[in-house]
């Protein structure tokens, strides 16, 4: 019991982080478009990744709110940001200082804290896969 408590816990936060970013971003789509065109690393992917991420961002938090698909959302809210540290960690390491392109307060975040953000987040994900699958075997 209190591992399923734990895990709704855990799904609720990663649906707040991806429901506020995904909309945050398609509010402010223009914006979003263009802090990613001045990317070095996917500048040419831009137009495309604006309406591709806060989609994939949203739709991992449906998938995180039912219980059948709940493994399903985990899964996608840890690659998606692995995914995202990984952009972070090469904005690190190039030196490059270019303002976040996350939405909403999110944004206001240094690089050093965002990374720090999304391995909080990572963990989180991690945890809710573990507990996930702790709990699907004992049904």
């Amino acid at each position: 019991m209190k591992a399923k408590f734990i895990l709704e816990i855990l799904c609720f936060l990663l649906v707040l982080l991806f429901v506020y970013a995904g909309f945050s971003k398609l509010m402010d789509y223009n914006a979003f478009k263009a802090q990613l065109s001045n990317s070095p690393f996917i500048k040419n992917a831009a137009g495309i990744l604006a309406w591709v991420l806060p989609v994939i961002e949203i739709g991992s938090a449906a998938l995180l709110t039912v219980r059948i698909t709940r493994l399903y959302g985990l899964i996608a809210s840890m690659m998606l940001l692995l995914a995202f540290t990984g952009y972070i960690s090469a904005m690190l390491l190039s030196g490059v200082h270019l303002p976040c392109s996350c939405g909403g307060v999110i944004k206001q975040l240094s690089w050093n804290q965002h990374l720090l953000f999304n391995l909080f987040f990572i963990s989180i994900a991690g945890i809710g896969i573990v507990l996930k699958q702790k709990l699907n075997y004992h049904l």
